[in-house]
């Protein structure tokens, strides 16, 4: 439990009872693996990496293949955030992936390189919005490679409240899948999150700060914490729970 005083713990506590920063299953995520088609090889990128889950996932299922006598896997995370970018970097280590892959700070719409295999998950703000950063993406996808991305989308018809906590450029499933033929991507798989998924990335996004306001009942910032954990459990619960969906497309172009 991150049971420190000072606020970088407080801070860290926001994601630290999370595995990745988006409503995924592990076994959701086993599929996309799949679907992506890793081998051995390749250079994959993860644009808005965040702590860097998927792209370690995917690295390590590449590695296991088996050998390549043209080059080993090659892994890059692409973050503005540097505390989250720190953490990546432990992680890599733990799991001995250090020599396989490398973290770099910078914005990810500013990325210039080009890879085998993309990833970009719920970062699609990065760019600018949905049809930006599929535009974007399709630049650093290589011929022949795979993109992951994930965005999300309206499941049912958005309240006012709905639409001002995300914004009204949010696409419709329909509207999300036409952007992606319109940026010359063909839809290789799609799946959703379902509800459990989000109830967990809901849970999780708010367990490490409820730890902490158990743990320190009489911080003088425990009101606080404990206002901004309501009010974000009222949110999901009564403003956007079966509303905001999630996609998970595999493309290629």
């Amino acid at each position: 439990m991150l049971c420190g005083m000072d606020g970088v713990d407080l801070d860290r506590a926001l994601h630290a009872r999370m595995r990745w920063n988006a409503p995924l299953s592990a076994e959701h995520a086993g599929l996309l693996m799949d679907r992506l088609d890793l081998r051995p090889a390749l250079r994959i990128t993860d644009l808005g990496c965040g702590w860097g889950e998927l792209l370690l996932q995917a690295v390590a299922r590449s590695i296991t293949i088996g050998p390549s006598a043209a080059r080993p896997v090659a892994g890059i995370g692409v973050d503005t955030d540097a505390a989250a970018l720190s953490r990546a970097r432990a992680l890599a280590r733990q799991r001995h992936l250090d020599q396989h892959v490398e973290f770099a700070q910078a914005d990810a719409a500013a990325w210039r390189g080009t890879a085998d295999r993309v990833l970009c998950v719920g970062a699609s703000h990065a760019f600018g919005g949905t049809e930006p950063a599929l535009k974007a993406l399709a630049q650093v996808t290589v011929p022949g490679g795979r993109l992951l991305f994930g965005d999300g989308y309206w499941a049912s018809t958005p309240s006012p409240a709905a639409i001002a906590i995300f914004g009204e450029a949010v696409p419709s499933l329909p509207q999300l899948l036409e952007a992606c033929r319109a940026a010359g991507w063909r839809v290789i798989h799609m799946s959703t999150a379902d509800q459990s998924e989000w109830d967990d990335f809901e849970s999780t996004f708010r367990a490490g700060r409820q730890e902490w306001l158990l743990a320190h009942r009489d911080d003088p910032r425990a009101a606080k914490v404990r206002g901004w954990l309501d009010a974000r459990e009222r949110q999901y619960i009564g403003v956007y729970r079966g509303v905001l969906g999630f996609a998970y497309l595999i493309l290629a172009h």
